[in-house]
């Protein structure tokens, strides 16, 4: 009998966040060059640390760990809304 693992990408919060990542990379890097280096590229390095900390922590094997990395990636994502 072969079991069948989780995969990241069959999470909906990464795959969900992952293309918020690249929607929000393509519309920054049309702003002015002001915005792109002020504002932009701290809401393009929030916006990817959802999805990278929801794979970091689907990579730890203890439970404490992946919650840790959980609470980190929805920090990013109230760090996105601000």
């Amino acid at each position: 009998m072969e079991k069948n693992y989780l995969q990241l990408n069959q999470i909906t919060a990464y795959t969900k966040a992952f293309h918020l990542s690249n929607l929000v990379w393509n519309l920054v890097a049309n702003w002015d060059s002001f915005a792109k280096y002020t504002i932009g590229q701290q809401f393009v390095d929030a916006v990817d640390s959802i999805s990278a900390n929801l794979a970091e922590g689907f990579g730890r094997y203890h439970k404490k760990d992946k919650i840790k990395f959980y609470y980190y990636s929805f920090g990013s994502v109230k760090e996105c809304l601000d």
